[in-house]
This record gives C-alpha cells, structure tokens and sequence, in this order.
C-alpha cells in the first residue's frame, strides 16, 4: 500500500507545461451560471488547450499551481463539482484543468494533461489502475490516496479499517461464500435470528453485500413485528426501499450481517473536507418507508446537524484513516452512541452554498499550503473572523413550547376473547419444559413455530379422544376443539394475508399448578384428580383493525397541529412546523408502547400520521417504537391483581347480584363520588339482576338469529369485517352465552366488559348483518359496563387512588423527568445555527413523548390527576369545572388522550415560579354510537382564561412566535379543497382543538389568522351549540376515511365499516405553574406506599443498570454524556430553568442518572 506522495515533481518539468495549460473558466456571474454553458464552457476550454494564448502579464515567478480533476465526465461536471471548482480558480496562484473522460478511457498516462496536485477518485467504470499508475509517474500532491480507494470499494475492508481505529460500528458478522460452492458456510439461519460463524444476530438485522458498490442491502424484521424485510437500493425516482414478505436471508453471494440499530428513523451523513471540517446533514432513512422526501424542486430534503465532538472526532479518524481528505461517510445516532456504518470515500454536499464556500476555501488553502513555498509562490495563510450564529428571540410575552407529554389509549380492536383449560397429558409437561417454564412456573407461547406445536398436540389428543365417550371428556374435547380452531383459523390467515401478525393477535399462557386447579362445588371435588397440572390460558382476538389504524392516524396528523411552525414550502399546511422541527433534529421525539400488539401498532400508526410516513406499519414500529414493558411503565400483568382490587371486585359482585331496584343507599355504596355518569347509568338499570336477565335473553336471541343465518344458503360465505365469518361470530356469541350466566343461575359479573366490547364491535362494524334488538342489546350492556369498567379501579376516592397507584406510579415517576428535563445536554442533537436559513427560529426546542397503553394505565393516570389532590375544586373555578366535565364522561374510548403541555416564557425571570407553564387537556378519544345528542361538553381547547380575556388577543398563542410569518385566513371554499386532500376534518365544537385553519362565521370580526390551533377567542357558553359555521365540512364517516385508504391496498380496508372520528382535546386547565404539577407528581409518587415497595425492587436494579433500547434492539452500553437534570445547581430548586431551551434530540439521548429529590428512584435509561 504506497504512501500518498506530496512531492512537487522537477521544476524544470513544471516550468515547462505552464505556457500551454488553460485556466478553469468562470462564465458569468456565480449563481446565475446555466449548467449547460458551464459545460459547454468547459468542453471549449480542453479543445482550446494547443491554442492557448500566454496568460496576460504574468512574470515566470508568478507561477500557477495546477490542480487535475480525473474522474468519470458525470462526477466531474457535476453541480457540486462546478461550484466549487469555480470558487477554487478564485484563488490568484491555483488553475484547474479536468481530464476529459476519453483520455482517462483510452490514452495511456504518459499522455494525461500533467498537474501539481491530484484530484481523482473512483466511480462506475473508472479505471483506478491506470490512475494509480499516472500518481507513480508524474508524483502530485494527492488529495484523495488511491490506493485505499481498493479497499473503500470492500465492505469487509471497511469496516476492518473502522475497526482497528477504535471506531464504534454496529456489531457484525461476515459470511464468506465460494461463489462455485455457495452451500458451504457458517450461515444457520433460525425463525427470528441468524447465526454467522457461530455469532447470533436477533432480528432485526441487516444484511449488506460486501462489495460496497451494491447496494442491495436488506433488513429482516422479528415475526413478532410481522416479519418480511425492508429492501433498500439505489434512489429510483422517489423510492429507496420497499417491503417485501419474504422473511428468509439470500442464499447466494458474500455478506455482512449486522445488529439493527433503532435511529428514530434518520440517519446522518458527514461530509469531511480534511482532518477539521465536517458538514453534516440528517436525511429521512431509507428503511423507514422507503419514499424520498423531495422538495419543490425535486432534490431531496436533508437538514444541517450539529455534530457532538465525540462525532467530530470521529470524523476526524475516518478522514485520516482512509487518507481521504474529502470523504462522506454515514453515522446512525442510536441509544445515546453515534456508530459509523458506511464509507463512501470521495462525495461532496449537494445543494448548499455555505458548503461549496467551505469546501473550496479548504481546500485552495491546503493546496497552497502544501505547494507555494515548493514553487517560491508568496502566500500567507489568511485569518479570518468566526461567523457568529445570530439566533432570532421571541418577543412579547409569546411563551415557547418546550414539552408534550402524551398518554394514549390504543385504537379500534377487535374484540379480545380467552379461554381456560386445565391440561395433564405428558406432551404440555414436556413443551412446558422445553420452554423453560419450570423457572417462574409461567409461560407464554406467542411464536408461530411454539403456536404450530401446542395445535400438534391438541390435534393428537383430538385423535385419541375420538374412541372414547365419557362425559368429562366430552367437555375438555370442545375445549382442545376451540384450541385447534383458533390456531387453525389465525394460521390459514397468516399464510394468504399480510398484517395478521402472527405472535401478536394470539398467545397460549400455561401456569403450573402443584396440587391442580381447586374445585369449585362438592360434585367436582369427587371427581378431582390428584398431582400437579398446567392451566392453559388460550388468548386470541383483540388486535388492531383498519378503523383502529385509521385513527391512530389521524390523530397522528392532527396532532402536529400542536406544534409551532409551517413556513416556507409549508406554509398553508397546517402542522408542517413539527414536520420541519423533527427533521432538523430540534424535536426530540420517543414514542412508547406496552408489548401489546394493538398498543405497538397504535403508536406505529400514530407516527406514520404524525411524521407523514408512508408505507408498511413494520418498519416504523421497529424503528420508530420503543416497548416499555419493563417494570410496568405501560404494562399492567392482569392475572396479579392488588388486595384492593380483589376487594373491590368483590363488593360490586355483591351489589350487582341484587334482584331488587336500586334503593338510595345503594347509590352511596356504589357511587360515593356521585359522578352523573355513573348515576344516570344506575337509572337506566334498576334493577341489576332483571337487567342482566334481559341481557342475556338477548344474547341467546342473537345466536339463533345467527345460527339461522348459517342455515341459509345465501348468507352462508357472507363475508364479516376484518375477514371474520359467521361461523367465528357465533362462536364468539355462544362462549358468552356459556360463560354469563354460570351453573348456579347467578351471573358472572367481570363478562359485562367483553358484553359490551363484543355488541360495540358489531354495532359499528357488522350493522350490514342486520340482526335484531342489537342497539337494545347495546343500550344495556353499556349501562351495566358504564358502572362495572370504571368502578373496577375503584369505587371511592381512596380505593381510586390505591389502585391508580398501583398502576401508573412508573409511568408518573417517568413524566415527572420528562418535565423535568429541560436543561441543554451536548450531548443531544441540534440544528446548526449558521444553516438555519428556511428554518425559522432555530433556538427552538421541543421534547415530546407518546405513551400508548391500554384502558387501565388511562383510567388509574385521570383518577390520580382528579382524586391526587393537584388543585382544589373549592378554589379553583376552572378545575370545578373540568372535574365536573370528567365526571359526566361515561367512557374512556379507543385512542383516549391525557395530554401534558409545557411552556417556557422567556421574559419572565428565569428563578421565578411563572417562568414554566403547564396545561392539562383531555379528549375521551372516539366517538361511540349514538352518541353526539348526551356527549357532555368541556370548556375547548386552550380557552382564554380569565386573567387574559381583557389583554389584547392572540396572548400566549404558541403559533404567533415573532419572527414566524403568519399565513392569510383561507375562505371557506379553499377549506373545502382542503378538505379532499386531508382525510381528518372533525364535526368539532367552537374553539376545541382545530385541525384546519379555519375563520368560521361567528369568529371572523375578531379576526384570528388561520392555522390558529387555538382560537384566541373566548369560547361561546357550552350550553349552546354553535349553529352553521363549520357544520358543512363533516362528511359522512366512510367516505371521509375512505380517501385516505385508497393509497393504502394492503390495509384491507373493508368499506360496509364506520370509521367514528375522534373527540377534540378539551383543556381541563390552562394555567398551572411547573412547580404545581412537580410538587404533586413527587407527592404521589412517595405516597404511593405499598404499591411502591412492590414495584422499587424491580424499578431500581432494572433503571440504574440499564438503558432502555428500543423494541427490538440488544441492550447497548450507555454514553457518559452528562444528565439534563443533574446539570442543576445544587441549591437550586426543580423548576429553576435559566438554562437556555435546546435539548433536543431525534436519535440519540442523554444518560440520565439523577436522584429525583427525594422520589427514591433512579431512572437511567434514555429518556
């Protein structure tokens, strides 16, 4: 491998070609230059070299240092190559000559134009031979070394280089094949992981060619995600990746297999120009979707980052390593580490005039450096000042949004069902064993090749049943029947239907019993079997469907609406600004989710709409999704339910199994907190027995009705939603049936819920069947579930606040940092100051944070925030009235929301208690049927409070930030066009939270600007219902939905379904100090008790030990960046922020390790 060589040749030599080489020509004015004319320019220029006339009064000691382009015509005529070549002929002594591509093709060197410094680099069809061989004879300075440029074209190469320079790649493996013998290798390849040479890699994992030119690099994504693979190549128009099903690695050729790393979707690319100067710039990843985002002019969009110094030094060593001055390479920011996973040597920045400037400047002063004392030539390096970053303020009292903290239910599902089977037979002992089971005494089987082996042996078992005729047996024969049928049924799907996520809509549990199941009467216990056994817990259904995908979607979109911003190319699209704020990396964005799979693919969902992805929901919930499922941050293990929920459950049995009408003591025991919600659904009861007499009379009519429908031959094969059958539909049916009303006659009171789920999920999505007495049907069950759902986490405020506690401590402790954590950490990405043009405002910072869980993580987080004692309602007119509102609400619905906004006011001092500013908004989430005429109605979203109604409008509005241009109020027609674009307009009440920008009737004198989220108007009494206006723009559901299904084929999306909308954000309070809600968080939190005790062991071992990653990727080593909170001054209090805002990062977080003062927990993981 030969040294660059620096060496001037002889000077004799050099003298001697000066006469006959031209000048690099600068057409007309920079920036105005037609690439056509720059390229004819130049053409003219080479065909002129013989002619050349002896430069104008230049004296033979001004001599000029030439500098070669050799490469391919398209790389040496490029833009970016023009630019800068045009700024380098700036410099008084440099000239610049290229190499015509015919030369490079067929002249022997000897022949090549001579120079004193080389610039050449390999590319498609590039002979580098012969350019080595031309360095050997005429000895040039070399910018780029071509001798390592062999070893950049070899992946294994590449990364044995980054390697041994203590660079910090991804974790890989090389599989070697001999092309005449691909079968021999060290490849195992397993269901959800490969092995290379003896090493595992879990998916997921990437698979790269190794010879670099290809680009045909893979991800193959774990079954638990829905498997497949995203294939990315060569941009191709507005692709670079597409989704393929295929799960299985190639076969053929040598690659490198390495660990996933989850980036939140960006990746960066580092341009260096020498040892000290890197530009960098974020670009979306092409495994995300696999759509290039393009601007108006067609280029794709990327956004200048900052790079930490420990990414600085990084560049360095790449740039040193490989001997390539200019250099590009690709860092991925992931679990607060930057790793470099690809070198591509020679490259420069498209599209930026800051770069081009840098560029050449660089490199003309390396040049002359290195040259002009050899060639006598006087230069002295210049020095010049820094450009200093001047950041527009905001002015006013404009208060800046610093955190959103969101707490979200899942959406649509269908409806979850179970079933219990006690199991002896030595086939379960032994798989119980295979699996490890014996270590906790539970198991869960969720995976294909696990489901394949329990529908083995249940169909085995079928077989030997088959001789006999006992009546014990009959019964566990329909239960291993049901068993075989769910498995069957939720395979077959697997195999013709992409989306039915194998392992996620299905799982078998087994417990190991040591004495057996105890038995309930004295007739079961002759007959009871001595010896341990294994209760098998069957789980199917309740997975996301289309409807629920659709909502997760739109609220997705409609919730950057809550984010400053949209200019530019933006402007007139409502919520651009948080688009423009997550790619410049000044959103620091993590979204989490419990390790249901309706709950992963609710939060993928809900990126997809917030971030304007496209595509497969896969590769979003993989790169995008981090589970939480540890400790109970968003996961609740329902087997294990408190003291206190056991004694609650009990005593509403009790109430519930009266047959006589409601008396008034019943109402203190059953709604002590005499909440109308629970009041009026008492009325509607009576009496809970007679009630529940009819609910069940009803039951067994719909099943008739549907047997009835299975004997007629036109409705046989009718299709149901989400590709369910009749058949499946009464077998949901009759399990009800069976399991409501139990041997004894009484009623099984914990089946009201699946009742309920089970006639809301046919009300809305089967109503085409046409089955009879159905909204009766729902009338009641929705009156008994109204009563049994939220008193089962407790019926008055103490039990609320035991089992709240019991549930959403973690998740508490956890925001509470999230608030807490507005300090500047270096350590996190930003924007570079000095690249911001288009950017508006760049000092802008934003955290947020998307929590999806299920129904009780949201019902215990509201009871802690209604019953914890936040503010007192006595005191507090606003929260009387938001509690009163909470109180009326009946259900907490799919996509339900909990939303926690922060607000910095940067005028106020920064010690003082109104610098922070927190507000509190709810939404019940969906609309149920036959619901608009009782819905109760809040205050609106962010309505004026009282202080401010006299000041002027617009007052603490986060959108009217200064410097940000204000878009003109569209008419209501260009609403209307909007409307066919945008599939998320909501029938929405005056002042709640507005997703277009809108001037409606009875609003436009007060002139609000469009886009205004929150109308600064005061909002109209709730009682009246605001006539006309905006009342034109709600379309019926389907075909609102519907549009944006169309781009969507693979959604199944079946159109006899309503797609209800979404209730808006109602602003519970509007003015709370930061201090407020840390004072109550940490009161709650060290109050929490018992439940504390049980969840601190896990919590504290698990959080200081370890970061959290990811769903899907390895453990990784945490940074020892500084934390955000630690970096407050010892005697300063929680709220002190004069810090200035910019914490934010899209990929990699800090490391928190600070003690919450006094919550006795330690936090480590990424934020």
């Amino acid at each position: 491998m030969s040294e660059p060589c620096n060496g001037p040749g002889p000077v004799e030599e050099r003298g001697r070609i000066r006469r006959d080489v031209p000048r690099f020509v600068i057409g007309c004015e920079e920036d105005e230059q037609d690439m056509g004319q720059m390229e004819a320019g130049m053409k003219n220029e080479m065909l002129r070299q013989d002619d050349m006339e002896v430069y104008g009064n230049e004296s033979p000691s001004e001599r000029q240092i030439l500098v070669g382009i050799c490469a391919m015509m398209k790389k040496s005529k490029s833009k970016p190559m023009t630019e800068i070549l045009e700024r380098l002929c700036k410099f008084d002594y440099i000239d610049v000559v290229i190499f015509p591509e015919e030369v490079i093709l067929e002249e022997p060197v000897e022949k090549w134009p001579l120079c004193d410094c080389l610039i050449s680099f390999h590319s498609k069809g590039f002979p580098l031979d012969k350019a080595v061989e031309y360095a050997k004879l005429r000895n040039p300075m070399l910018i780029n070394d071509l001798n390592m440029q062999y070893f950049i074209q070899d992946r294994r190469e590449v990364y044995r280089i980054l390697q041994e320079e203590g660079i910090d790649l991804p974790r890989y493996g090389v599989l070697n094949r001999d092309p005449d013998n691909p079968e021999e290798c060290n490849l195992v390849e397993g269901e959800d992981h490969v092995e290379v040479n003896g090493e595992v890699f879990p998916k997921p994992f990437v698979e790269k060619p190794v010879c670099a030119e290809d680009h045909n690099v893979y991800i193959y994504y774990p079954t638990s995600a829905g498997g497949g693979s995203q294939r990315l190549f060569r941009k191709i128009g507005s692709r670079s990746s597409v989704y393929s099903p295929e799960s299985n690695v190639r076969k053929t050729g040598s690659y490198i297999y390495e660990e996933f790393m989850p980036t939140d979707g960006t990746d960066v690319k580092v341009y260096t120009v020498g040892p000290d100067y890197a530009h960098a710039e974020a670009r979306k990843s092409p495994a995300l979707d696999g759509k290039v985002e393009r601007d108006s002019e067609g280029k794709e969009i990327r956004y200048p980052v900052m790079l930490t110094a420990m990414e600085k030094l990084v560049a360095r060593k790449v740039c040193l390593a490989f001997k390539q001055t200019v250099c590009g390479f690709d860092l991925l920011r992931a679990n607060g580490h930057s790793y470099v996973c690809d070198v591509n040597g020679f490259s420069f920045v498209k599209n930026s005039m800051k770069y081009y400037d840098d560029c050449a400047k660089v490199l003309g002063n390396m040049v002359m450096r290195e040259l002009a004392p050899q060639l006598h030539i006087p230069w002295s390096i210049p020095m010049e000042a820094e450009d200093i970053p001047i950041v527009p303020t905001t002015s006013g009292t404009m208060m800046e949004l610093r955190c959103v903290i969101a707490i979200i239910r899942h959406g649509d599902r269908t409806p979850k069902q179970k079933m219990k089977m006690e199991v002896r037979h030595p086939l379960f002992f032994e798989l119980f064993k295979k699996y490890g089971g014996y270590k906790t005494g539970k198991l869960k089987l969720k995976k294909p090749k696990q489901l394949q082996e329990v529908l083995d042996i249940a169909r085995l078992l079928l077989v030997e049943l088959g001789q006999h005729n006992d009546c014990e047996i009959e019964e566990k024969k329909s239960k291993l029947e049901q068993l075989k049928t769910v498995l069957e049924m939720e395979s077959s799907l697997n195999v013709n239907q992409y989306g039915h996520f194998s392992g996620i809509n299905r799982k078998v549990q087994l417990t190991y019993l040591r004495n057996g199941q105890p038995k309930a009467s004295s007739e079961e216990e002759d007959c009871k079997k001595d010896g341990p056994s294994l209760l098998l817990v069957l789980k199917w259904g309740g997975e996301l469907t289309p409807a629920g995908r659709v909502q997760a979607e739109e609220l997705g979109r409609a919730f950057r609406c809550m984010y400053p911003g949209g200019q530019g190319d933006f402007a007139g699209f409502p919520g651009c600004g948080l688009l423009r704020l997550h790619s410049t990396y000044r959103h620091d964005l993590k979204i989490y989710a419990s390790d249901e799979g309706r709950v992963q693919m609710t939060a993928a969902a809900f990126a997809k709409g917030l971030l304007a992805l496209e595509g497969e929901l896969t590769p979003i919930l993989v790169q995008m999704v981090k589970s939480a499922n540890m400790n109970g941050l968003l996961d609740s293990d329902s087997d294990s339910l408190t003291d206190c929920q056991q004694k609650v459950k009990a005593r509403l049995h009790e109430i519930m199994q009266k047959d006589q009408e409601f008396i008034q003591d019943d109402f203190q025991k059953l709604a002590p907190t005499g909440s109308p919600s629970l009041v009026n659904s008492m009325k509607v009861i009576e009496n809970p027995v007679k009630t529940c007499d009819k609910v069940y009379a009803l039951i067994q009519s719909l099943n008739s009705q549907i047997r009835k429908r299975l004997e007629d031959p036109k409705s046989a094969d009718l299709q149901l939603y989400h590709s369910e059958t009749l058949e499946l539909m009464l077998q949901r049916w009759s399990k009800l049936e069976r399991d409501f009303r139990m041997k004894n006659g009484r009623y099984d009171i914990s089946k009201i819920p699946d009742i309920y789920d089970c006639i809301k999920y046919d009300s809305q999505h089967n109503a085409s069947v046409g089955l009879e007495d159905t909204l009766e049907l729902f009338r009641l069950s929705r009156a008994l579930a109204d009563i049994v759902i939220p008193q089962e986490y407790g019926i008055n405020k103490a039990e609320k606040l035991d089992i709240a506690q019991a549930y959403c401590v973690p998740l508490m402790k956890k925001i509470y940092l999230d608030l807490q954590r507005t300090h500047e950490d270096e350590a996190v990405n930003k924007l570079h100051p000095l690249y911001s043009r288009g950017v508006m405002s760049p000092g802008r910072h934003v955290r947020t944070r998307l929590y999806f869980t299920s129904e009780s993580h949201v019902h215990s987080l509201l009871s802690m925030f209604r019953y914890g004692g936040l503010l007192d309602e006595v005191k507090d007119q606003q929260w009387k009235q938001a509690m009163d509102y909470l109180s009326a609400v009946t259900e907490l619905n799919y996509m339900t929301q909990i939303v926690i906004m922060l607000y910095e006011d940067n005028n106020k001092d920064p010690s003082s208690e109104e610098r922070f500013h927190v507000e509190l908004h709810f939404s019940p989430g969906v609309k149920g049927c036959e619901d608009e005429e009782n819905v109760p109605l809040g205050f609106g979203f962010r309505p004026a409070s009282s202080e401010n109604e006299d000041k002027k409008p617009n007052q603490g509005s986060l959108e009217d930030l200064s410097q940000d241009q204000t878009d003109d109020a569209l008419p209501v027609t260009e609403l209307i066009n909007l409307q066919r674009r945008s599939p998320m307009i909501r029938n929405r009440k005056t002042g709640s939270m507005e997703v277009l920008s809108e001037t409606s009737p009875n609003h436009s004198s007060k002139g609000c600007t469009s886009h205004r989220l929150f109308q600064s108007c005061s909002r109209q009494s709730p009682e009246i219902k605001p006539a006309g206006g905006l009342e034109l723009l709600s379309m019926p559901a389907v075909k609102r939905f519907s549009v944006s299904f169309a781009r969507h084929p693979t959604n199944g999306f079946e159109g006899c379904s309503m797609v209800p909308s979404i209730y808006p954000l109602e602003t519970l309070h509007n003015s709370l100090s930061l201090k407020q809600v840390e004072e109550f968080l940490s009161k709650v939190c060290e109050s929490s008790g018992e439940a504390q005790a049980k969840t601190m062991k896990a919590l504290s071992g698990l959080f200081d030990s370890q970061s959290q990653t990811s769903l899907y990727s390895p453990q990784q080593p945490l940074s020892s960046s500084g934390s955000e909170a630690s970096l407050r001054p010892p005697g300063q209090p929680l709220w002190h922020g004069s810090i200035p805002s910019s914490a934010v990062s899209s990929a990699g977080p800090s490391s928190p390790t600070t003690d919450t003062s006094g919550l006795g927990l330690n936090f480590s993981f990424s934020e």
